[in-house]
């Protein structure tokens, strides 16, 4: 099993450095190919005075103003007149006209600008069309497919609660692909596919409710009805009234919306995505107080798993809101305006991380199986529904519940509340802890407090404890108990133990 999983993963990264490499290649390789075709089309006249390169851009300027010449001939030429007189700034300024009019991108990479290539204004032009990677595509790109990995991974759970985790396979679903839409902008890969406008945008309005329905789901074991599709309805009015036009629109005129900043109802799409994401988060938060203050017993990597997911959610509505913000202003770069990527990007890795390292938060505890041992029932259980299987893998829910969540130093513990911890009834709660550890359900917790009482005499952390401060911590009520039950298992007292370590 440890070698598939490392087979995989090995896979996964092969593929990644195979389409990382691909993706470069491609880029370098196809500007040049273009290069060579545009040097076919138009040779620079040079000239050895500045006066006569003005002379010749005058005349381009009174044929552009008196429409005597195609526009786009004369932005080229004016382009290449200004990169030859090492002019970055006014030829970066007929590169973009140029762009803009023709649509083609890959003229900013033409070999008649090397020689204003290492200026600073040529540099934000190429660095805003051209196609590039670095790190931070690289980590969005990787993220991106580790995120449809774990969705996938999520449904083949087994003795899992099956609609829990597709909400949760879907929530990560989608950001996972709007990471990797971030990564097509990252690299400019979106001018070269432009018929990726708007693509992962259609989703903007799911991730508020997928995250409140799974909290319904996990914590108050809700079951879905009809009513519920209507939180679907915003979903719906964004695709058909703002986002199908788009849509159908030809790539060309995509493209041109690009590039000309003239993307349709961007700022209206973002300012309610943030609204829907702070009502929903406050509807997360509302359960998840709740949930807290209702003190129901829940495995402590459950409530960790909660809590987490809780405060991730809070920390992206707020860089949202600095996203929302920077949009609006029309910032599209900067530490600020990646932050709230950045922190998708770490969610998604955290479920992930937890899908692999804690499968029991999204489906049952692994149980390795072993040949059951030839046992005599006890008499009163002769009778029982209680399969060997089941047997088994409840004992290691119990022992998980003891030696990792350590339930008995809850001094309220009961079976009842241990039977729930156990998802089963208090009738196999206690014939498993009678078969398996010959013990009741006091015996066992008492057990463990003692065990857990010596290690602590023992530690110097609590050497200047008292008894009853000992007594406590481990889940005892009272001191009389304590001493009763320590006697019991070490035939000495708790004073009488500590006496002999010291001695």
């Amino acid at each position: 099993m440890a070698n598939s999983k490392k087979n995989i993963k090995i896979s996964l990264l092969g593929i990644f450095i195979l389409f990382s490499i691909t993706s470069t290649v491609y880029s370098f390789g196809n500007n040049k190919i273009i290069d060579k075709e545009s040097n076919s089309l138009y040779i620079q006249e040079k000239f050895d005075t500045k006066e006569q390169y003005q002379s010749v851009i005058d005349r381009y300027l009174n044929a552009l103003e008196e429409k005597r010449s195609d526009s786009l001939s004369v932005f080229q030429k004016l382009a290449f007149t200004y990169s030859e007189m090492k002019e970055p700034e006014l030829a970066v300024q007929y590169i973009n006209r140029y762009v803009k009019a023709s649509l083609d991108i890959s003229f900013v990479g033409h070999s008649f600008f090397d020689n204003i290539s290492d200026s600073e204004p040529y540099e934000l032009l190429a660095n805003k069309y051209l196609k590039k990677v670095d790190l931070w595509s690289i980590f969005c790109l990787y993220t991106g497919f580790i995120g449809f990995f774990v969705a996938l991974v999520l449904n083949l759970r087994k003795r899992s609660d099956k609609v829990a985790n597709l909400l949760m396979s879907f929530f990560v679903l989608l950001h996972s692909f709007f990471i990797l839409h971030i990564c097509a902008l990252l690299t400019n890969y979106q001018y070269y596919f432009s018929d990726s406008l708007y693509i992962s945008t259609s989703f903007s309005f799911l991730y508020g409710p997928l995250i409140y329905f799974y909290f319904k789901r996990v914590i108050n074991k809700y079951v879905f009805r009809n009513i519920d599709l209507l939180h679907l309805v915003p979903t719906l009015l964004l695709i058909v009234f703002l986002l199908l036009p788009v849509y159908f629109l030809s790539a060309e005129e995509k493209l041109k919306m690009m590039l000309n900043g003239t993307v349709p109802h961007g700022t209206l799409i973002t300012i309610v995505k943030l609204i829907s994401l702070i009502v929903y988060g406050g509807l997360v938060l509302v359960i998840y107080i709740k949930s807290i203050k209702s003190k129901k017993p829940v495995l402590r990597m459950q409530s960790i798993w909660q809590r987490n997911i809780v405060i991730f959610c809070s920390l992206y509505i707020v860089t949202y809101s600095i996203y929302a913000f920077l949009i609006i202003s029309k910032i599209y770069s900067g530490i600020l305006f990646n932050t709230q990527v950045g922190l998708m990007a770490f969610l998604v890795l955290y479920v992930s991380y937890t899908a692999f390292v804690q499968p029991s938060i999204f489906g049952g505890l692994k149980v390795i199986k072993t040949k059951p041992k030839n046992k005599v029932p006890v008499p009163k259980y002769v009778k029982s529904g209680l399969t060997e299987g089941l047997s088994v893998e409840l004992k290691e829910k119990l022992l998980y519940l003891l030696n990792e969540e350590k339930i008995y130093k809850q001094n309220n513990i009961t079976l009842q509340v241990l039977s729930e911890l156990m998802d089963t009834t208090r009738h196999n709660t206690s014939q498993i802890i009678n078969e398996h550890f010959n013990l009741n359900f006091f015996e066992l917790i008492n057990k463990y407090r003692i065990e857990e009482a010596k290690e602590l005499l023992k530690g110097e952390k609590h050497k200047n404890f008292n008894i009853i401060d000992i007594a406590y911590e481990v889940g005892f009520n009272n001191k009389v108990t304590f001493n009763k039950s320590f006697k019991k298992y070490n035939q000495v007292t708790p004073s009488e133990y500590l006496k002999s370590l010291v001695a």
